[in-house]
């Protein structure tokens, strides 16, 4: 008992009430990270758009952290927390209502903007609730908490999994791209009624969720949350604060770091699909169950990895798992068959630690600086923008590798991925950081 307060108690206050509302939080965002996903491939048979057309879908969701990280932390440095979760889950909301506009209009550019908006706000909920976390308690349990939050994140994520597959997947009309196509010369009217009622199915679960995500804004709205406002507050101008940033090695390891580790984890949990058809000759739907496997893994090793916390280093796991995830890596890259796939869904326990801990690692102690901090590491987020393409680029060009499929072969990526953070895991635990 007495080591579950002293998690949550700081200068004799107990802050497990506002803990509690800031990780709901968590989950929200991971739902709309995985309901989004698959809309990808969706979006592609319905409009009958290109490949590269689809995958806007991911940028323009990406882009929106990238674009609103930096200002999302100028605004809660310039004002407080609870304010930036506001405003962060009123574009969230706001993004959601604008799929209804869209789909009536039928208008691809126009799901974009929505996507944009979201994130957002997404990006407003990630850079306040994070370090706002870390504050909630005594610093030497900060990376601890701050994993035991980021559990949540998951189970959000399968929650949205499910969704995108029984509720909008599941009810999409049967129709072929080859049918559509067809249907476009000779009953273009009958095509346009189908489109209509597809992306009615993808606009109605978003409108759910924009309306769940106003309710929880309307609960912030009225909670008293404390302000967490460090004593040093407004000491430094935003200049000096980057600058102190830029020479402080660790955050800045950190942030290469964090970009690797969220790049290799779009990556493995992308391209499960494409090696499970590819290399077992799977359907698409089979091949998403294992996706679904490995995020119940990731959920799971998440709470184990927070326990295991009370006892190891944050560095010295964070080195560990990132060399299992290296030689798990290596088996979906030279076992052949339903090992190596097994091989690969292995991968998500070894992830499941990485993000929030090395957050903690970067963000420990910086006191005010770490509302500022937080954005370069919201920032990293643009890891996934990158390196998934260039994965596809292998997969589409390496036939020219003896003895590897171009599907196994593109692995090298999430391996020389495991190779950085396994390098800085074990640079921090030498620096004592």
């Amino acid at each position: 008992m007495d080591n579950r307060i002293s998690l949550f108690t700081k200068n004799g206050k107990n802050y497990l009430f506002p803990f509690i509302l800031i990780t709901s939080l968590f989950a929200l965002w991971g739902f709309a990270n995985d309901i989004t996903n698959p809309m990808v491939a969706a979006f592609k048979n319905i409009l009958l758009i290109s490949n590269f057309e689809s995958s806007l879908v991911q940028f323009a969701f990406y882009g929106g952290y990238c674009f609103m990280a930096i200002p999302a932390a100028l605004f809660i440095r310039r004002f407080n927390y609870k304010k930036g979760i506001l405003v962060g889950l009123g574009l969230y909301s706001a993004g959601c209502l604008l799929f209804i506009p869209a789909g009536d209009a039928m208008a691809f550019w126009a799901f974009l903007i929505a996507y944009f908006v979201m994130t957002c706000g997404l990006a407003f909920l990630e850079t306040t609730s994070n370090p706002y976390i870390l504050s909630l308690g005594p610093d030497e349990n900060a990376t601890r908490r701050l994993n035991f939050a980021q559990a949540f994140n998951p189970i959000g994520s399968l929650t949205g999994m499910l969704v995108a597959k029984e509720f909008i997947l599941a009810r999409l009309n049967t129709a072929t791209e080859a049918e559509r196509l067809a249907m476009q010369q000779t009953d273009p009217a009958g095509l346009m009624q189908i489109q209509q009622s597809d992306l009615d199915i993808i606009s109605g679960p978003y409108l759910l969720l924009g309306l769940v995500v106003f309710c929880f804004f309307v609960v912030f709205l009225i909670s008293r949350l404390p302000r967490m406002v460090a004593a040093d507050s407004g000491a430094y101008t935003v200049g000096q604060t980057v600058g102190n940033l830029l020479k402080n090695k660790r955050y800045v390891w950190s942030v290469v770091a964090q970009a690797f580790y969220v790049g290799v984890q779009i990556m493995v949990w992308t391209f499960i699909i494409q090696y499970a058809e590819l290399e077992l000759g799977m359907s698409k739907s089979t091949a998403q169950g294992y996706n679904m496997v490995a995020m119940a893994i990731f959920v799971t090793s998440r709470f184990i990895c927070t326990f295991l916390l009370k006892y190891f280093k944050p560095s010295l796991l964070l080195t560990t798992l990132a060399v299992g995830g290296g030689l798990f890596t290596l088996g979906a890259i030279f076992i052949h068959g339903i090992a190596g796939l097994y091989s690969l869904v292995a991968i998500s326990a070894c992830m499941s630690l990485m993000f929030p801990t090395i957050y903690g690692i970067a963000l420990k102690g910086m006191g005010d600086e770490a509302k500022l901090a937080s954005a370069g590491l919201i920032l990293a987020i643009g890891g996934g923008c990158v390196l998934p393409p260039l994965q596809g680029l292998l997969i589409d060009h390496a036939d020219w590798i003896s003895g590897l499929s171009p599907v196994r072969f593109s692995f090298v990526l999430p391996l020389i991925c495991f190779v950085v953070i396994a390098a800085f895991g074990r640079w921090v635990g030498k620096k004592n950081f």
